[in-house]
């Protein structure tokens, strides 16, 4: 689970080329049924509206099995490929474009409407505000007082937390590395308490 970089706010751009209206919304969304949700709400929108193309990328950049795209009855493959060509580009996940087009009822040709199904969607991606997306691990262990010192002299070292802590007479404690320092953490967590202390992964989180 690699980290990634996903849009922290939603964007909107609007041109009109041919008489023909563009609107392009650019969000956040993650998976599949948050991406076609946000497709029925735009759609519920602008109900009135020629077609509603968009292309999403549900989960990591590189994850094919969750991405979709939809030309909503333009020219096959000239809205919502290049739309979904242009996200790719961005190297970006949890993201999704939707271009609403109102038709001013001139032709604009294949090429003409590649480039403007496309440049609503780059024209947001130059300002777009993104943050990190990492994966931790958790992990569950039980300590006396002494340990516990190393232990937070471990996590301090590795930019790990704690998330919870019992005190009692001895201690319980809940703690959360980054997913791709799990290894080196639980390897340098057996060599400071030679063994005494051992990490018990539970499931995966993000923040």
């Amino acid at each position: 689970m690699e980290p990634y970089f996903i849009p922290m706010e939603s964007l909107f751009f609007q041109e009109e080329i041919k008489k023909s209206r563009f609107m392009t919304y650019l969000v956040h969304v993650e998976g599949k049924e948050q991406a076609l949700t946000y497709v029925h709400g735009i759609k519920k929108q602008h109900q009135a509206a020629s077609h509603h193309c968009w292309a999403y990328i549900g989960a990591a950049p590189d994850n094919d099995m969750c991405m979709g795209r939809s030309d909503d009855g333009e020219p096959k493959g000239t809205a919502g490929k290049p739309m979904l060509n242009v996200l790719q580009g961005s190297h970006l996940g949890e993201i999704i474009a939707v271009v609403v087009r109102y038709s001013g009822g001139i032709k604009l040709g294949t090429g003409g409407l590649v480039r403007a199904y496309s440049n609503g969607v780059q024209q947001l991606l130059k300002k777009l505000l993104t943050i990190e997306k990492r994966f931790y691990q958790r992990y569950q262990l039980h300590c006396d007082y002494a340990q516990m010192a190393q232990v937070e002299s471990l996590l301090a070292t590795l930019s790990g937390r704690i998330v919870e802590v019992d005190y009692s007479q001895s201690i319980r404690a809940l703690l959360e590395v980054d997913q791709q320092l799990g290894k080196q953490f639980t390897e340098k967590l057996e060599s400071l308490t030679q063994g005494k202390v051992i990490a018990k992964k539970i499931p995966i989180t993000v923040r």
